[in-house]
This record gives C-alpha cells, sequence and structure tokens, in this order.
C-alpha cells in the first residue's frame, strides 16, 4: 500500500481504465521516441531519465524512483522497493536494458501494480533493436 496516499481508496472506476489506456498509448509513443533518438545500449537509469522527459514534455505528470512501501503483519518498510515510473497516478512503467524480458520482471511490475493498487503496467526493454518487440503490457485481475 503507498505510503505517500497518493493512491485511490476506491475501486478503479471505467473512466480510470479508459484514461490508464490512453496513457498507456502515449508512454509506447514516448518509448519509442526515446528508442528511435538513443537506440539500444544505454543504462536502464538513462532510459529511465529520457522516458520521464519525454512523457513531461508531452504533458503528462510522472514521478520516478517511486518509494514503494511493503506492509507485514504489522511491520511497514516505507521504502521497500522503487518503481521506476509512475504516470498520472495511473500507469506503472518498469524500465529495463537487458537482453530479454524474463518472468520475474513481470512478477515485478505485479507486485508494483498490487503494492499501489494501480491496475495497468508497461514493462519497456530497451536493449532491442525494434522497441515495439520490447514492450509488454501488465494488467492486475
Amino acid at each position: 500500500m503507498p505510503a505517500d496516499g497518493d493512491h485511490k481508496d476506491t475501486k478503479d472506476t471505467k473512466n480510470d481504465k479508459d484514461r490508464a489506456n490512453e496513457i498507456s498509448h502515449v508512454v509506447i509513443g514516448a518509448a519509442i521516441e526515446v528508442h528511435r533518438i538513443v537506440g539500444p545500449g544505454l543504462l536502464e537509469s538513462a532510459y529511465e531519465e529520457c522516458l520521464a522527459h519525454e512523457l513531461a514534455l508531452q504533458g503528462l505528470r510522472c514521478l520516478h524512483q517511486v518509494p514503494v512501501a511493503l506492509e507485514y503483519k504489522g511491520l511497514t518498510l516505507g521504502c521497500a522497493y522503487r518503481l521506476d515510473i509512475l504516470v498520472e497516478n495511473l500507469v506503472v512503467v518498469e524500465v529495463k536494458a537487458v537482453e530479454r524480458l524474463d518472468p520475474i520482471h513481470t512478477a515485478q511490475v505485479l507486485t508494483y501494480l498490487r503494492m499501489r493498487q494501480v491496475w495497468l503496467g508497461l514493462l519497456i526493454n530497451f536493449h532491442v533493436p525494434v522497441i515495439r518487440n520490447g514492450i509488454k503490457r501488465v494488467v492486475l485481475n
């Protein structure tokens, strides 16, 4: 559960899901633009900064390196994890620069979705010749 209070306590509404879908299209377009300009071969942190900047240029509010708290039987770890980018408090973006995406990367995004109570995530691997092949949509059921 988020420690910063930015999440909604209500269940996802249809409008939130529609907005998240719209945002995901913008994020994918921004990832394509970043990859087109800088290409593969950089560190994840560089792609994260470039993507966050591109999203800001497109008018989206995004936070990066967002602390994610973990609660376990009364114990709260205030910053157990850090998710890469949170866009408009509706879409989690996890940036990778790896040889291939593995199931553990998807599990990581699902964990962030559960902990932030967000419905949609994008797992984006920039270490590919064609960025569309490095994008995976992750949905919390």
